[in-house]
C-alpha cells in the first residue's frame, strides 16, 4: 500500500487478535495562501499579544485557562493536562457488531485503511465474514494521545476504520422543527419518475473541485500578467410552491 503507516496495532475481539497497519484514506488538496505585508510582500509572523498590556508574550510566559465567567479563569498546568491523556495502547477493541445500515452517516467522520501486518489469513477471514454478514464493528482505540470510537468496515478485500462522532456532538434533526407539508400523489409520482430518469451509478471521478480549479486558473493568469475581471455571482431563485408541479413536469420532459 502506498504511503507510510501512521499507526500499528491489533484488531481485538473475543479471543482474536489481528495485526494491522493504519493508513490515511483521504487527503486534503487545498491551495494554501500566505499572509504577506502589502507594502514589501514579506511573509507575516503571528504573535500572541496581551490584550491588556498590548505587548507580545513569549512562550515561557503563556499558560492555559478555562473561562468560568467573564474575566475569571481556572488555570491548568501542562503536567495536569498530561494526567487527563488516555493510556496509550495498540489495541483496536471491537465491542460489538451491528448491521451496517444502523450507523447513520452523520456520525461518520474520518476514514482510514487497515493493512494486514501478517499473517494475512485472519485479516482476510474477518473481511470476508463481515462483508457476507453486512455488519460493522463498533470499536475504540487510542492514537496520538487521543481516544477514538469508530466503525470497523469491510469494503471489498480491504478493512477500513472510520472514526465516529460522539452522540453529544450530533445535533438531533428534530431541532429543525420541520413543518408537515401535504403532498399530492401526482407530485410524488412525477418526482419518482424524474429521479428514475436521472438514476445511475456513482462515478466520483466525474466530479472535480471546481473552486480549486478556478483558483489554479486565477493564479496562472495572474502569473502571466493578465488583468482579472470580477463577475457578479449567479443567484438562483427558489421554485414557488404553487408552481412545483408544473416545474417537475417540465424537468421530466427535459430528461425523457
Amino acid at each position: 500500500m502506498a504511503g507510510r503507516a501512521i499507526w500499528k496495532g491489533y484488531i481485538h475481539f473475543d479471543v482474536v487478535d489481528i495485526p494491522v497497519k493504519l493508513h490515511t484514506a483521504v487527503k486534503e488538496d487545498r491551495i494554501q495562501f500566505h499572509l504577506l505585508h502589502k507594502d514589501d510582500q514579506v511573509r507575516l509572523r503571528q504573535q500572541m499579544v496581551c490584550t491588556y498590556e498590548k505587548i507580545p508574550v513569549p512562550t515561557e510566559e503563556q499558560t492555559r485557562g478555562f473561562e468560568l465567567e467573564d474575566g475569571k479563569y481556572i488555570l491548568v498546568d501542562p503536567a495536569e493536562l498530561e494526567e487527563t491523556e488516555p493510556e496509550s495502547t495498540r489495541i483496536i477493541e471491537v465491542h460489538e457488531f451491528v448491521k451496517a445500515d444502523q450507523i447513520d452517516p452523520v456520525f461518520l467522520e474520518r476514514a482510514y485503511y487497515l493493512e494486514p501486518d501478517s499473517p494475512l489469513r485472519g485479516y482476510n477471514v474477518l473481511a470476508e465474514t463481515m462483508r457476507e454478514m453486512d455488519v460493522q464493528g463498533i470499536c475504540s482505540w487510542t492514537m496520538r494521545k487521543r481516544s477514538y470510537v469508530g466503525a470497523l468496515q469491510a469494503s471489498g478485500k480491504v478493512l477500513r476504520l472510520g472514526t465516529l462522532r460522539y452522540a453529544d456532538e450530533v445535533i438531533p434533526v428534530k431541532l429543525l422543527e420541520l413543518p408537515d407539508m401535504p403532498m399530492s400523489e401526482k407530485e410524488v409520482k412525477i418526482g419518482i419518475d424524474l429521479i428514475n430518469q436521472m438514476t445511475g451509478s456513482f462515478q466520483p471521478g466525474e466530479f472535480e473541485n471546481e473552486h480549486q480549479r478556478k483558483l489554479w486558473n486565477l493564479i496562472d493568469r495572474k502569473a502571466r500578467g493578465e488583468k482579472i475581471a470580477i463577475l457578479p455571482p449567479r443567484r438562483l431563485e427558489p421554485t414557488p410552491s404553487d408552481k412545483l408541479l408544473e416545474t417537475l413536469k417540465a424537468s421530466l420532459k427535459k430528461v425523457a
